[in-house]
C-alpha cells in the first residue's frame, strides 16, 4: 500500500508550523502544530504534526497532556528521550507562567486576582490540593504554599498545618485555596465547616483568613464574595 502521509517538507512554506508561526504568530497554530514544533521532526512514515496529533489523542486532548509521563510519550514512534524531555519541560514552563504573579510584590485586591494565581495549576488536577497564599500587611504576596494533597473527593487539612507557615513567615493574613476535581467549585458542607474552623483559628492567632477559594474547571467560588467570611 502506498504511504499517504504528507511530510512537513512537502507542505507549502506557509503551511509549515515554523514558517506559519513566524509569518502569522503563534496564536494561529493548532495544538498539534505547536506540539510539532517541539517535536521538530517526524519519522519515516509520519510528519511531526501527525505524531503530535497522535500524542494529543493518547492523552485525551490538550488538558490531559501534562498527565503523560516520559515513558508514555516515548511509546510513540519517533519520540525518544530528548523529545519527551523537551515536551515535558515546555508543559511545566507553561504551567509556571500561567500561575506566576503578574507583578512581583503586587497587592491582591480582589478574589479573581488570587484565583488566577492557582487556576491553571489546579483546574485539571485529579485530586484535591489545598494551598495557601501568604500576605503581608499591604496585602502583597509573601509566598504560595502547598499544605496537603487529598484523595479524589477530600483534602486533609488541620489548623496547625495551615498556620504554621504564616506564623514562621510573619504573614498578616492568608487566602485559602483548594480545587474540586469534579470541575464544580460549589462548596460542600465539609468545605463550609472547615472554613469556619480555620477562620476561628486564625482570629485566635491574629492571622486573618481573607478568603477561601475553590477552583473548578475555568471557574472559582469565593467565600468572601458570597458573604461566608
Amino acid at each position: 500500500m502506498q504511504n499517504e502521509s504528507v511530510m512537513i517538507r512537502d507542505l507549502p512554506p506557509e503551511e509549515r508550523p515554523r514558517e506559519k508561526l513566524i509569518a502569522c504568530g503563534a496564536g494561529t497554530l493548532s495544538n498539534a502544530e505547536l506540539l510539532a514544533i517541539l517535536i521538530r521532526s517526524g519519522n519515516r512514515n509520519e510528519s511531526a504534526v501527525q505524531i503530535a496529533t497522535r500524542i494529543l489523542a493518547q492523552g485525551g486532548g490538550l488538558r490531559s497532556l501534562p498527565d503523560l509521563s516520559l515513558e508514555d510519550l516515548q511509546e510513540n514512534k519517533g519520540i525518544g528521550p530528548d523529545k519527551a524531555v523537551t515536551i515535558k519541560a515546555a508543559l511545566e514552563l507553561g504551567c509556571r507562567l500561567a500561575t506566576a504573579p503578574r507583578e512581583a510584590g503586587g497587592s491582591i485586591t480582589n478574589p479573581r486576582q488570587a484565583a488566577e494565581l492557582f487556576m491553571e495549576e489546579l483546574r485539571y488536577k485529579k485530586k484535591e490540593y489545598f494551598k495557601i497564599l501568604l500576605l503581608n500587611t499591604k496585602n502583597q504576596v509573601i509566598s504560595r504554599e502547598e499544605i496537603s494533597v487529598g484523595s479524589l473527593s477530600a483534602s486533609i487539612v488541620h489548623p496547625r498545618e495551615i498556620f504554621n507557615l504564616p506564623l514562621r513567615k510573619s504573614a498578616a493574613s492568608v487566602i485559602l485555596c483548594h480545587n474540586h476535581p469534579s470541575g464544580d467549585p460549589s462548596p460542600s458542607q465539609e468545605d463550609l465547616e472547615v472554613t469556619r474552623r480555620l477562620v476561628d483559628a486564625g482570629n485566635i492567632l491574629g492571622i486573618s483568613v481573607r478568603d477561601h477559594l475553590i477552583i473548578g474547571d475555568g471557574c472559582f467560588f469565593s467565600f468572601r464574595e458570597k458573604g461566608l467570611i
